[in-house]
């Protein structure tokens, strides 16, 4: 039996050091018609190291739209495309949802390279007590934001990207309401200088000082009191609609078949 063809390919590219990429994908994108990319100029620096002379056509979040009936018009005419993201895996925080839901729609056949992705290198290197983890992409920016986040994952390790610019910011917010939370975190994977810290919130923070460099992957461990910070984002959501203690407990005890006295206590010493 002869190996299937497919007409467009998800291709995994490193995420730091340039070798960290599969001969099969070398072999796909020197193969292809064309390679969509987020932005070409990072996208040409590892053609060139593997001497791949395919051409590059820019596809990012801004043009989605506009380049999918150019891929459908080209794949129509029998052409075949790579899809890739400046590092690591297409879709996991990059671009690639819109064209691969209108390819699947009309029957173009997909395949995904297995590749670099920084979450999974991250959760490879860290120590774990249970497989389950919620992933985020990109945390949130407002300190509202994170808390809630913060609290609507505490049953799980959580896991998300920042940016060295944010993450102190973001730690500190997070400590703000997990004073004794476990963090790991890692910055410039598969790079010169990798790091990656274990420990409390408090001394990673103490750790970094005032300043960190690189690429960030960061996971806060579930918290061991985690029902009571679900119910304490629960209370919160209701009564920032404007709900009063009372309502709010006979909701919530309407809903789970919870003690109705109990959550009407925790609504009022919030």
């Amino acid at each position: 039996m002869s190996a299937r063809k497919f007409q467009f390919y998800i291709v995994p590219t490193p995420i730091g050091n340039i070798k960290d990429i599969t001969l099969r994908a070398i072999e796909v994108l020197k193969e292809v018609d064309f390679i969509a990319c987020e932005d070409t100029r990072t996208t040409q620096k590892l053609l060139n190291h593997y001497d791949i002379r395919t051409k590059c056509i820019s596809y990012h979040k801004y043009n989605e739209r506009e380049r999918v009936s150019f891929f459908l018009n080209e794949l129509r005419e029998g052409k075949t495309i790579a899809l890739v993201s400046d590092a690591g895996t297409p879709m996991i925080c990059d671009p690639g949802g819109v064209i691969i839901e209108e390819l699947l729609k009309n029957g173009f056949s997909v395949t995904s390279l297995p590749g670099a992705c920084a979450v999974t290198t991250f959760l490879s290197s860290i120590p774990r007590q249970s497989e389950e983890f919620t992933f985020i992409g990109f945390i949130p920016r407002s300190e509202k934001q994170i808390i809630d986040v913060v609290k609507r994952h505490a049953d799980f390790n959580m896991v998300f990207y920042d940016s060295p610019e944010r993450i102190l910011n973001t730690l500190n917010i997070i400590k703000s309401v997990r004073s004794n939370a476990k963090v790991a975190l890692a910055r410039e994977l598969s790079k010169l200088f990798e790091e990656v810290v274990f420990d409390d919130i408090s001394e990673v923070l103490k750790h970094f000082g005032g300043e960190i460099k690189g690429e960030i992957v960061c996971m806060i461990y579930a918290a061991e009191n985690s029902e009571d910070m679900d119910w304490e984002f629960k209370i919160s959501a209701l009564k920032s609609k404007g709900f009063k203690d009372k309502e709010v407990a006979t909701i919530l005890s309407t809903l789970y078949s919870v003690n109705k006295n109990e959550i009407y206590k925790k609504s009022i010493d919030m």
